[in-house]
């Protein structure tokens, strides 16, 4: 189960309150320096950009590939352990705009983390030390540490338990 903040609206859908929920230039601020880390080749640079001007937990050695897209409204709620990989084109969502409500939730991904490319992760979603996400799955709720999950919908392909199996045998 995702770990989200329920905030409920009158009116019109939750989008039309954004700049209710958080500052335009917050928001400004927040895209520009994302398209910049998005596009730059120094890993360095880039957790430099996260860490001083959105406030993202990073930890050492985290990398992030090219056209990484973090959540340009809550950027602050994510947290990235150490020596952890975020794949090409990978999306991660700290907020979700629904039609009665918004939803915000912190996404906590932990140490030896492997995120393959074009993943997207929703708000509110704890990702274990040492797992490993396929390419292209949608990340709809927690995954254990040390499993190999994919898909869309996820499911765990490998528990930690087997995947220490199989290495065990290579």
């Amino acid at each position: 189960m995702r770990k989200t903040q329920r905030h409920f609206v009158d009116g019109p859908n939750s989008l039309w309150h954004i700049y209710k929920t958080v500052p335009f230039w917050k928001v400004a601020k927040n895209f520009l320096v994302i398209q910049t880390a998005r596009y730059t080749p120094f890993l360095p640079m880039k957790n430099w950009l996260y860490k001083t001007f959105l406030k993202m937990k990073i930890g050492k050695h985290s990398s992030f590939a090219l056209m990484v897209m973090p959540d340009v409204m809550f950027p602050e709620k994510i947290t990235v352990g150490e020596n952890s990989v975020i794949g090409y084109n990978t999306t991660i969502l700290a907020h979700e705009y629904l039609i009665d409500e918004y939803r915000l939730g912190d996404v906590v991904i932990g140490d030896r983390v492997m995120i393959g490319a074009n993943t997207t992760i929703l708000p509110g979603i704890t990702i274990g030390n040492g797992a490993i996400v396929s390419a292209a799955t949608l990340v709809h709720k927690d995954v254990p540490a040390g499993a190999f999950v994919g898909g869309n919908p996820m499911s765990i392909i490998f528990t930690a338990e087997q995947m220490a199996e199989r290495q065990a045998k290579s």
